[in-house]
């Protein structure tokens, strides 16, 4: 097979058939019924992507002398959700002139584009006459941009053909309720059919068993937003399900693994100590310190456990710890692992280079309390860690935040140093082993 053979087989192949669905054929239908914002808040890997993505690469292929976007909230999204596929979906391979691999632009032989954009920068779509576009992870897009940037970009008007007007397709899972669920009671509501919602939730086209794969692992609320696209409220506390099933009495015994999970707050200084049982993760112990820094973390740690015959640690934590000259003084981990050396401990550092982002964290912890399918795989002894108890009882949102948390609660922190360990440990997403299921999109 010839080279142009190969790159013809390789767009046609990825043109493969899709599940039909009634909601989504009218969506794919909704801009020629005059629909210019088409929504779908729809669930997860349920196909609303796959199908913004073929059609907007048969308009590219269809008219001549457009210009059309691809949009997620950062270049980097944009490019991983967009890219590679629409140069598959539109033969961008045979063209003339290839593709922009730096800006991100598709040239179709007939003088359309194709421009793939991140909104972190929210200017990128302004300045040019759009024929249409979509916007995907549309609730993660900054709110004030839809406003500022995105919505004038769209009326802008081209003065060649005064009477038309951009389209765009708002694409995501719902995430509290912010300015996508406004959208979606807008457009619900009002009377306004340049507006309309298109919603499925993922069992529609997903196999059973990986509805339910995802139902053991994720929390209900996040089942719940994820996979059944609801607008789930955002108020109140953070960690709702954690309740008396997830009490213990349990102790730590002199030969298990230790686990001390760190958020290097300078005040209080919190850290969590727990062991993992059956993949169960028992928070039994802990060390909280007002204005102190991890040096004498350290030095309590070795002392409360100095009758501990397992004399290895694994240290989980916040990345920030590494950076070092943090308050004036040496890496946290530098001074933690010092004094364990110092006495007879050995240890190994799990720490990240790198945070998670804050909902990847909390809906890790979320699902170890308890899973949409009643799973609890998370135990507090609320006696002996009275601080991991009150935080994940007290714990709230930032008010007006779908996933800030509130720091004027102290016990925050050592919610977050827990949650940097079960994020680590037990990532909700990676967890979601999911084959052959493109095809079902």
């Amino acid at each position: 097979m010839g080279a142009y053979e190969s790159i013809l087989q390789k767009s046609h192949d990825r043109w493969y058939p899709l599940i039909e669905h009634p909601v989504q054929r009218a969506l794919v239908n909704a801009v020629s019924q005059g629909v210019r914002f088409p929504l779908a808040p729809a669930g997860r890997r349920s196909g609303k992507t796959e199908r913004f993505k073929r059609f907007l690469a048969k308009e590219a292929l269809r008219l001549p002398g457009e210009k059309y976007f691809a949009a997620a909230p950062t270049r980097d999204q944009a490019k991983k959700i967009f890219w590679d596929d629409l140069k598959l979906f539109t033969f961008s391979g045979l063209h003339s002139k290839p593709p922009s691999e730096t800006e991100l632009k598709i040239f179709m032989p007939n003088g359309t584009e194709i421009h793939v954009i991140g909104l972190d920068k929210p200017q990128r779509i302004e300045g040019i006459n759009w024929t249409g576009g979509g916007i995907d992870e549309v609730a993660d897009v900054k709110s004030d941009s839809v406003e500022a940037n995105i919505m004038p970009a769209l009326n802008t008007v081209d003065p060649r053909r005064p009477e038309y007007r951009a389209w765009c397709w708002w694409l995501g899972v719902p995430d509290g309720l912010n300015h996508y669920y406004d959208m979606c009671q807008y457009a619900e509501t009002a009377e306004d059919d340049l507006w309309k919602v298109y919603h499925w939730k993922s069992a529609d086209i997903l196999p059973p068993d990986v509805i339910e794969a995802a139902r053991r692992i994720m929390s209900a609320r996040q089942f719940a937003q994820e996979y059944e696209a609801s607008f789930e409220t955002a108020s109140g506390r953070i960690y709702e399900e954690y309740s008396k099933d997830n009490y213990t009495t349990a102790t730590i015994e002199p030969h298990e693994q230790l686990h001390w999970m760190h958020d290097q707050n300078y005040t209080p200084l919190s850290s969590a100590i727990g062991v993992i049982r059956d993949d169960n993760l028992y928070l039994l112990d802990e060390i909280v310190l007002t204005s102190a820094i991890s040096e004498q973390s350290a030095k309590e740690f070795v002392e409360k456990y100095t009758d501990h015959s397992n004399k290895h640690v694994i240290i989980h934590g916040d990345p920030a710890g590494k950076a070092g000259e943090k308050h004036g003084h040496a890496s946290d981990y530098t001074q933690i692992e010092g004094v364990l050396k110092a006495n007879g401990w050995a240890f190994s550092n799990e720490v990240k280079r790198s945070a998670p982002p804050i909902k990847d964290r909390q809906n890790a912890v979320r699902a170890k309390i308890k899973t949409a399918a009643g799973g609890v795989s998370l135990f507090v002894n609320p006696e002996t860690a009275k601080w991991c108890h009150k935080g994940l009882s007290t714990v709230q949102y930032l008010p007006g935040s779908t996933y800030q948390e509130d720091q004027r609660n102290d016990y925050q922190h050592i919610t977050t140093a827990i949650g940097y360990m079960v994020e680590s440990k037990w990532p909700v997403d990676e967890q979601l082993i999911i084959t052959n299921i493109g095809r079902a999109n």
